[in-house]
């Protein structure tokens, strides 16, 4: 249905449930839809985003895709490029300021974002709708410390569809130490599983 490693020694040294029997959540319902009208898992980026059910797949080691390529010019001007954090757990977010579920969740990622920031983990917005006059706003309402490329076409979103379907807004995709795909969630994040799947991450063997 979906297709389907390693950190820095910064997220060693606390235990945790393991990640497959503590995440095997694939199907994993909260409850709350995303923006648009639902769909199967198998649609692609021309087809246009469908709804997502707050559903968390993730994969083992062995069985991730990427490296995934993402780079853009974020809404402050800076260039942002994924590939350039190879060594170092990232997490992206799709959304747009008009989102009521990606409104909902801002404040959860704002909190991650903060607490994981000195473990070597980025976090990186991507956002395919709105120009700076609407995203900028919410980036401050929200206090969002993590920059989010402006990516009205689309490029960004289809490099990131080219190795995990993104059929939802929002979605959250979790890569690890490599680049490699290591989680997406479709729909509102639970920050508990965005939690955990980062931390289990952050524990495993640094890449060489």
């Amino acid at each position: 249905m979906t297709r389907p490693g390693p950190t820095s020694a910064r997220g060693r040294g606390r235990r945790r449930t393991p990640l497959a029997a503590g995440l095997a959540v694939v199907g994993l319902v909260v409850g709350l839809a995303a923006c648009a009208p639902t769909s199967t898992a198998d649609d692609v980026a021309d087809q246009g985003y469908q709804s997502g059910d707050g559903s968390a797949t993730t994969w083992p080691a062995g069985d991730r895709q990427g490296p995934v390529a993402v780079a853009g010019t974020d809404y402050e001007g800076a260039e942002q490029d994924v590939t350039q954090w190879v060594g170092d757990v990232v997490v992206l977010n799709t959304w747009y300021a008009a989102c009521p579920p990606c409104r909902a969740e801002a404040p959860d990622l704002a909190a991650f974002a903060t607490d994981y920031a000195d473990q070597g983990v980025h976090v990186l917005g991507i956002n395919s709708t709105d120009a700076a006059g609407a995203a900028v706003p919410f980036q401050t309402t929200f206090d969002i410390p993590y920059p989010s490329i402006e990516d009205t076409d689309g490029a960004a979103v289809a490099a990131l569809q080219g190795v995990v379907p993104v059929n939802a807004v929002p979605t959250t995709v979790v890569l690890d130490q490599e680049g490699k795909v290591a989680a997406r969630i479709l729909g509102l994040v639970d920050p508990s599983t965005l939690r955990s799947v980062v931390d289990e991450l952050l524990d495993e063997p640094a890449a060489t």
